[in-house]
């Protein structure tokens, strides 16, 4: 299983066979590696500009889409660090507004391999430690980044002294790594979920959240008081009512800002979650013009994304193709949300065989016109059989996207769904890879 791109570059695709031979030892746990690394290569997590830390289960990527639009609306240098990518490996890291080159990332990415080599490092930590040196070594007025897996025992938690830390909406997601049973925490899963994200938490550093229910709403503030950072509330500290604009009020005062372009009602919470933690950090001044015109210019790719015209959408003739990589449960709640008055809807989907199919399914039960299951490229997946069960309608079988598209009826749009691998194989045949 491949966990990042082919690079038609042959130093980047060198280093990219290396990372590949990669796999976290069975029973290893926890930040040593990664600390040992970075002193190896002089502690390059010391030296970034101003951090935006964020976690969550949903909502995270979108929250540093909208942190990194609005920071440059304010005309300032940003890097940011988001995963996955989708088509290239070199999404991962963006330096100065830019996705990192391949010359850049292919030198990084040997001296992070070079430094680790008898320490047996994952894939991620090595991908977070080279973010780290590549943010470190060119200058920026400040530094998204998004955490991968949790946040307690992610890579990226050996951060320092960030300007602010923020929690998206949580969920239930990687149980076999975030619910495995451990003395000290908490046992209720949801409860647990929430204690891992806010563990990104640093003494001092205001941690920004979104309001949550009373279990995980508990671990959070409990987690943030052990580690000595101040909580900062939706609901509490915090309040955006969403409308035909964003009412965002706090402490400093309030704001009336746009809604997102970016499409789905959730967008505008994410928004909101941006703006709280750029008001609730004093070393980053910005405006409330640029928190608008970054809320209009944010993008984010296959987030409920409307194909623009290509080789793939044109098989689907003048139908929408909308794509979301979402797999858990909010997400397809979130799906639904949008969908709910469209006309019944053809469901392409493909999704890997660790996730839950009823995910996508069943909030979307009773809207759709057709379901067909295609596989999710380089990986292991459901076959229409898992898919059966959760839905009234025929399952359909394709060995890929652009039969299933050519193969459906001349009316309804189309949802292309289940998968973010899926997702970037789709970017990639449509010629729209992120840039």
């Amino acid at each position: 299983m491949r966990d990042f791109a082919i690079s038609e570059n042959q130093r980047v695709q060198a280093q990219l066979d290396r990372l590949g031979a990669l796999s976290l030892p069975q029973g290893r746990l926890g930040l040593d590696t990664v600390r040992e690394i970075c002193a190896r290569l002089g502690n390059p997590q010391r030296r970034l500009p101003p951090v935006f830390h964020v976690a969550g289960t949903n909502g995270k990527g979108s929250t540093c889409a909208y942190l990194r639009a609005i920071l440059e609306a304010q005309g300032l240098v940003v890097h940011t660090a988001t995963k996955p990518h989708l088509v290239r490996y070199n999404e991962r890291i963006r330096i100065a507004g830019k996705l990192i080159s391949d010359e850049s990332l292919a030198d990084f990415l040997e001296r992070v391999l070079d430094a680790a080599a008898d320490l047996g490092p994952s894939f991620f930590e090595v991908t977070t430690i080279a973010t780290f040196l590549a943010f470190a070594e060119t200058p920026a007025d400040a530094c998204v980044i998004e955490t991968g897996l949790g946040g307690r025992l992610d890579a990226t938690n050996v951060l320092e002294n960030p300007a602010v830390c923020g929690i998206a909406t949580l969920g239930i997601d990687h149980e076999s790594f975030l619910l495995v049973p451990e003395e000290g925490t908490p046992a209720e899963p949801l409860a647990r979920i929430a204690f891992e994200k806010a563990s990104i938490a640093k003494p001092g550093a205001p941690l920004v959240v979104q309001s949550y229910a009373a279990s995980p709403l508990a671990s959070v503030l409990a987690t943030a008081s052990h580690i000595g950072a101040p909580v900062h509330l939706r609901g509490r500290d915090w309040w955006a009512e969403v409308g035909e604009a964003i009412h965002y009020r706090d402490a400093h005062g309030t704001l009336e800002l746009p809604l997102p372009s970016l499409v789905g009602a959730h967008q505008a919470d994410n928004a909101a979650l941006a703006v709280a933690m750029l008001r609730h950090q004093s070393v980053v001044p910005v405006t409330s013009e640029a928190m608008a015109k970054g809320i209009r210019a944010a993008h984010w790719p296959a987030r409920l994304q409307r194909l623009g015209p290509g080789p793939l959408s044109a098989l689907a003739g003048d139908r929408t193709v909308w794509l979301d990589g979402g797999h858990n449960p909010d997400a397809g709640q979130a799906i639904a949300r949008h969908f709910a008055d469209s006309p019944p809807l053809h469901l392409v989907m493909g999704m890997l065989t660790s996730k839950d199919p009823s995910a996508i399914l069943r909030p979307l039960e009773g809207r759709l016109a057709s379901v067909s299951i295609v596989p999710a490229p380089g990986h292991e997946a459901h076959t229409p059989e898992d898919f059966a069960p959760f839905t009234s309608l025929r399952v359909h079988s394709f060995a890929n996207v652009a039969e299933a598209l050519a193969a459906l009826p001349p009316e309804g749009d189309v949802l292309i769904a289940g998968s973010l691998y899926l997702a970037g194989d789709v970017l990639k045949r449509n010629d729209e890879a992120p840039d």
